[in-house]
């Protein structure tokens, strides 16, 4: 579904990303791990078009992409979750959920079921204001706005973090039925080893902005992975 060929980025004049060569395929979960700067989330927004790359080819299901802003990326349905949630604070739950309408048809302008039932706190918060959520209530809003907009590939940055852990399971469990759809690649980046070793099927380990390690669950025994991401 998503591809990318020798990507490279810039940052002034510092190179973040060298070269990477990257897929994210319908019905899995993609890991990108790594440590602390090694351009996990530089990626991200690379693949969602609010950082311009340098150099290389990213590839939408089979469409070679010029370098897009972020509106058409999301119009060709990649939607991101961003690090730190980036809801709208004096936004009721239900309006944040609503900004997703924007690249929908005016007859899907409706907040499905499945919403309030993965997420039922949503459910009974829809007049509250984003920015008096809790944390992890604030996690699970921008995934449910992310939804909204009926993605094909989602964008994932750091989703557990600063979250309490029995949110981190439900997010979990979110996550497991959105690849049990099989109609969405994700692209996780995680910190939290167990959370990550437990959804993904393929990794991609970075080092100094390339990929050091690259396989599925199955290629690479999961200590030579912990080994791999530890500081």
């Amino acid at each position: 579904m998503l591809q990318t060929k020798g990507l490279t980025l810039h940052y002034g004049g510092s190179q973040i990303l060298h070269g990477i060569d990257f897929e994210a395929k319908l019905g899995e979960v993609t890991c990108v791990m790594g440590t602390n700067g090694v351009g996990k989330t530089s990626l991200l927004k690379a693949l969602a078009g609010t950082h311009i790359r340098s150099g290389g080819e990213v590839i939408l299901n089979g469409e070679s992409l010029g370098r897009l802003r972020p509106q058409d990326m999301a119009a060709r349905g990649v939607a991101v979750v961003p690090q730190g949630r980036m809801i709208f604070p004096l936004l009721t739950v239900r309006e944040n959920l609503e900004t997703g309408f924007a690249l929908l048809p005016k007859s899907a302008h409706k907040i499905p079921d499945e919403i309030y039932d993965l997420f039922p706190v949503l459910a009974d918060m829809t007049r509250r204001r984003g920015g008096d959520l809790s944390g992890g209530q604030q996690q699970q809003l921008a995934i449910a706005r992310a939804m909204i907009m009926q993605p094909r590939v989602l964008l994932l940055d750091e989703p557990t973090e600063g979250i309490q852990p029995n949110i981190i399971q439900q997010i979990g469990r979110v996550i497991e039925y959105l690849k049990s759809k099989g109609d969405i690649a994700i692209v996780l980046v995680e910190q939290y080893f167990d959370f990550a070793y437990a959804l993904a099927d393929q990794f991609y380990v970075l080092r100094r902005g390339a990929v050091a390690l690259h396989g599925s669950r199955a290629q690479i025994p999961q200590e030579a992975l912990r080994a791999e991401v530890s500081v």
